[in-house]
């Protein structure tokens, strides 16, 4: 009986011991994840990638634990990544090549969006726009994207911006629609959903900023110059996870709306469907290669506010390296097939 009780001792014993050892042979084969905080720039469907990259466990694959925060606006996301709070963040070319300009280390890595995903809505007594003279129209922060698309449009229809039509910061983008109805202002820059909840509301779609087909590095992805050059692979990486995480939105659906839900905080499955449908199925760039034509039409734009910007070089302020490799190891045509 005594033999019986030792040997089925040394078993668990043993057992044990290979559960403990398994366990410290799999901790050493893989590395501890990277701890990283990345950073959206506002609570819109082109700000989804980094989200979705997390909740898929995109970013665990590839080695990183990536907390993802939400700024107000691209000011303070910019002011977050050259302080070094962040390390990459998803933000408008714009924004990233204007302190670039300003003598700020920073870089565009990628461009996701390469178009202007932008809407001019209006309250509903603005029935065209020459009404708008003599108003405000309301934006995030001067400097960003919302406010690109603001002169933008007062332009094509012939009023000048701050002259003919006032231009307000209000905040986030999410605190537009509400000055709005409150009548601070007779109109807004908007991108979905908050298009879709303007109209529920009553409000008039003036113009579709994204109809005037302009290449313009409107949403991507920015870093410092030192992470490039200290730290290549981790920028690789990263890339290596926001491609894997575009494929995936483009062709689940289903779990894509569920993540916008999540970090856009609305169950309206019409507003979701619409921003997906207008972000993954049609603007969201499968390879998401900064151009040069992109970032031109960022410093043409703006000129007329810093003298700086006009004859420099749209290279400068681009490195396409990192989408380049994965576009040609063919990485990215597999992910698709």
């Amino acid at each position: 009986m005594k033999r019986v009780a030792r040997r089925l001792l040394f078993l668990i014993g043993s057992l044990v011991f290979l559960s403990f050892a398994a366990r410290t042979s799999n901790a050493a084969e893989s590395p501890p994840l990277r701890k990283l905080r990345v950073a959206i720039t506002s609570l819109s469907g082109s700000m989804a990638v980094p989200w979705l990259a997390r909740e898929a466990g995109i970013f665990k694959k590839h080695g990183l634990e990536v907390e993802v925060i939400a700024t107000p606006s691209g000011v303070e996301g910019m002011s977050a990544l050259i302080a070094g709070e962040v390390t990459f963040l998803q933000i408008a070319g714009a924004t990233t090549v204007s302190a670039a300009v300003g003598g700020a280390d920073v870089i565009v890595i990628g461009t996701t969006i390469g178009t202007l995903v932008l809407n001019l809505v209006v309250r509903p007594e603005i029935e065209k726009a020459e009404h708008l003279r003599g108003k405000s129209i309301g934006i995030s922060r001067f400097g960003t994207t919302i406010d690109t698309g603001a002169r933008i449009a007062l332009r094509h229809f012939g009023l000048v911006p701050e002259k003919d039509v006032s231009i307000i910061q209000i905040g986030g983008m999410e605190s537009i629609v509400p000055a709005m109805a409150g009548g601070r202002v007779q109109g807004g820059i908007l991108s979905y959903p908050a298009i879709g909840h303007a109209k529920k509301l009553g409000f008039r779609d003036l113009l579709d900023i994204a109809s005037l087909n302009m290449p313009y590095a409107s949403t991507g992805i920015a870093t410092r110059g030192e992470v490039i050059r200290k730290e290549p692979e981790l920028v690789r990486r990263y890339m290596t996870a926001q491609v894997e995480a575009i494929a995936r939105m483009k062709r689940d659906r289903p779990f894509t709306i569920a993540v916008m839900s999540k970090f856009l905080r609305t169950t309206d499955s019409e507003q979701l469907a619409e921003t997906y449908d207008i972000y993954a199925n049609k603007h969201l760039m499968k390879v998401p290669l900064p151009t040069v034509e992109a970032i031109r039409a960022v410093l043409d734009e703006l000129e007329s506010r810093n003298p700086k910007a006009k004859g420099q070089d749209p290279k400068r302020f681009f490195d396409d390296r990192f989408v380049r490799e994965l576009q040609s190891s063919g990485f990215i045509d597999e992910l698709y097939r």
